[in-house]
């Protein structure tokens, strides 16, 4: 296992520290790897400061390696500290290239500013190729896998259970609680589909999250006339299940609970709880949720473009197509976006314009640019999160309140088949009934 850190600031290895945002934290990373790593608790730090670390420029600059001497949360950042192995000199982009695959480097993504972790030897390979020789490797700290987490969260098997739970959650005078549930707690993530990754950790949609949005307009143009702004599209394009920032969740828990109960019936389930300042859910007609929406406008290298640090931020290229995409909804938009607004996760009420978000109770979390939902949540975002068991038991007590397949997805299809499950034939049931 080693680390591989790659920043486009050049000079910045010059200095014995630097400052990633946690959204570039575990990019390029296989599944399995970064979803151990997703939360950092003490232990897990100590066991990346043992892996051995490469230090690279984007492009084709000399690397480094060396180790960490610390590693610290703030905030949305993750500030390390680090030295240099004294033994081993610069290495010359070029005697890395040529064995870019043996050490999971990727295609572009020495492009890219990141903190990957690799789940490859790094000086066995780098011997291997003759870039280093054994005299070079000081003796090596014993690497170790992370450990497998375990859950500290409450476990309900009923519904009066989970109700009690919900009931009893700490709520803050002003606060406004919703919820998110999950069919299998160890499996999904709190990320939207847009930001989903295959198992090497490769995003699978958001490099062509530009094209995504205007084919399905050029394709459908009828269904989105009457949608004003630009999250009023997303919302009907998260409808019909096209990959977008938005997450879906509900003000209504026993919704949650029911899609934390409706598949994968062998596994537990979980329903996530997100609190926050009722001052801080956005609607419709946000001017926040309208920069951040338009986000979805802008090409891939437009975004990447985007230097939310820079103090002439507004003056920047890509941020001024992003203004004029914000104008076209809203003409009387004032030409300055405030940075941190971009990177955000907002809490958005969207119109009810389908029968399926007035069932569920919907609204959505919006996200922003390279923005994560770290397990604990966000300055403005508290999450908690309760694991949902013997699922067949609480589909059925769901079922007496009135929550099923019918009216979770309000679809005369849905109906029909919920209707014919119901009163179809049961042999077993038959000869208990005589």
């Amino acid at each position: 296992m080693y680390n591989l850190l790659v920043t486009a600031r050049l000079g910045a290895w010059d200095k014995p520290f630097y400052e990633y945002d946690k959204s570039r934290f575990l990019e390029y990373t296989t599944e399995s790897i970064a979803e151990a790593f997703k939360s950092l608790s003490p232990s897990l730090i100590e066991t990346l400061k043992a892996y051995p670390c490469l230090f690279a420029y984007e492009g084709e600059e000399d690397l480094r390696v060396g180790r960490f001497t610390s590693i610290k949360e703030r905030g949305i950042k993750l500030l390390i500290e680090f030295e240099f192995d004294e033994n081993i000199p610069p290495i010359p982009y070029d005697a890395i290239k040529p064995i870019a695959p043996l050490l999971d480097i990727r295609d572009w993504e020495m492009n890219r500013t990141h903190w990957a972790i690799k789940d490859e030897d790094l000086f066995e390979r780098l011997i291997a190729a003759n870039v280093l020789n054994q005299q070079q490797i000081r003796e090596p700290t014993k690497q170790e896998k992370p450990p497998a987490k375990k859950s500290t969260n409450p476990k309900v098997t009923t519904v009066q259970g989970f109700i009690g739970k919900v009931l009893s959650s700490e709520r803050e005078n002003g606060s406004e609680v919703f919820y998110r549930g999950h069919s299998n707690k160890s499996k999904y993530k709190l990320e939207p589909s847009l930001f989903r990754k295959d198992d090497d950790g490769n995003y699978l949609y958001l490099d062509n999250e530009h094209i995504l949005y205007r084919e399905l307009i050029v394709s459908n143009s009828a269904d989105f006339q009457s949608d004003e702004y630009t999250l009023d599209r997303l919302v009907r394009m998260q409808h019909y299940s096209l990959p977008t920032r938005l997450l879906d969740i509900t003000s209504n828990p026993l919704i949650a609970l029911y899609f934390a109960c409706k598949s994968a019936l062998e596994e537990d389930g979980e329903v996530i709880l997100f609190s926050m300042d009722r001052d801080k859910v956005k609607y419709f007609d946000s001017d926040v949720a309208s920069c951040i929406s338009n986000l979805a406008r802008l090409p891939k290298e437009e975004k990447d473009n985007i230097n939310l640090e820079d103090e002439n931020f507004n003056d920047q290229v890509s941020v001024k197509r992003l203004v004029h995409f914000i104008r076209e909804e809203k003409p009387f938009f004032e030409p300055k976006i405030i940075p941190d607004d971009l990177r955000k996760i907002v809490c958005v009420k969207g119109k009810q314009s389908n029968d399926r978000i007035s069932s569920q109770s919907g609204a959505f979390l919006l996200y922003g640019l390279d923005a994560v939902m770290n397990e604990e949540g966000t300055p403005e975002i508290t999450v908690t999160r309760i694991t949902v068991a013997n699922k067949p038991a609480i589909l059925e007590e769901l079922d007496l309140l009135n929550i099923n397949e019918s009216t979770v997805f309000p679809y005369i299809e849905n109906s029909a088949k919920y209707v014919a499950d119901k009163y179809k034939f049961n042999k077993a049931l038959q000869r208990t009934s005589r």
